[in-house]
């Protein structure tokens, strides 16, 4: 059921601001909550009998005159094509995909836009539940699902995914990246960035994984940042409510209060990739932590 949030239209640096849903997916809850106990997550992100909590994969278009921009991909499809038989073919039962509810595509297509209509990708980190729709089936191969794109990564991001600890071995998916390599679709960014795109700067965290990059949207009145794992959900904003999935809790700790401080110079949205009960937030001060202060859906 859709939480009864105000509802708001964003533009924001010269970008109309669409959140576009891939679909819904399922996390265990105590991972995604880590020693925060579940007698307080489950008031507000109820778990299925298999412990696992409802999780979106919202993608973020930035629309302007000349550019379609998108931020992460959600988990893809064609997973059978990509990962195999063995792992492809349990994949969405593993993850609780749901099919048949929205997806990319078709919320791209809400706004009459097609995979070939986007000009740029920014992934924020390669795990698969952000970059697994950055590659598809197309003709027998997996290839680019956008043909026409440039593609934008850290640099240490991709040494971790080519790489991966032990942690983050099932993550880090190489069908979802190495065909970007091979057709010459990736750029390459070597720490935080300030107009990476126009009005669209990176800032660099290594607590959840190494190079995780987060997106900043700004003009002179406004500014949107897309949390990507550093603040999984509104339910997140709390200092000590991170992931056991984080690989250094205390620093995201240190990183989400940097993110948070920086919401006091001018109006400022936090949205939210895997939050399935709004597109965005405002926040205030809490004594010596922050707080939501509104949710949001975009419109």
């Amino acid at each position: 059921m859709k939480a009864n949030h105000a509802k708001i239209h964003l533009n924001i640096g010269g970008y109309e601001v669409i959140p576009l849903p891939t679909g819904l997916f399922g996390l265990d809850g105590g991972a995604m909550f880590g020693t925060v106990p579940k007698a307080l997550w489950e008031k507000t992100n109820p778990a299925d009998e298999q412990n696992r909590i409802e999780m979106e994969a919202r993608a973020l278009l930035l629309k302007s005159k000349d550019r379609n921009v998108l931020i992460d991909t959600g988990n893809g499809g064609d997973f059978i094509a990509k990962y195999g038989d063995k792992l492809g073919a349990k994949f969405a039962e593993l993850y609780g995909v749901d099919t048949s509810g929205p997806s990319l595509k078709k919320s791209l297509e809400a706004y009459g836009l097609t995979f070939s209509d986007i000009t740029d990708v920014i992934l924020t980190h390669l795990h698969f539940d952000h970059a697994g729709g950055a590659t598809s089936e197309i003709d027998g191969q997996v290839k680019p699902t956008f043909p026409k794109a440039k593609y934008y990564v850290q640099t240490e991001n991709l040494k971790t995914a080519q790489h991966p600890n032990i942690r983050e071995k099932a993550s880090y998916l190489a069908p979802n990246f190495e065909p970007l390599l091979e057709a010459g679709k990736l750029t390459l960014v070597d720490g935080s960035k300030k107009d990476l795109l126009p009005n669209i700067s990176v800032w660099v965290s290594n607590g959840h994984t190494t190079g995780q990059q987060v997106v900043i949207v700004e003009d002179d009145a406004q500014k949107l940042i897309y949390c990507g794992d550093v603040i999984a959900t509104s339910t997140h904003v709390r200092s000590a409510w991170v992931m056991g999935y984080d690989l250094h809790p205390l620093q995201v700790i240190e990183e989400k209060a940097q993110l948070l401080k920086s919401s006091l110079d001018k109006k400022t949205y936090f949205f939210f990739e895997h939050d399935p009960y709004c597109d965005v937030a405002t926040v205030e001060p809490d004594k010596a932590d922050f707080k939501v202060k509104e949710r949001f859906w975009l419109e």
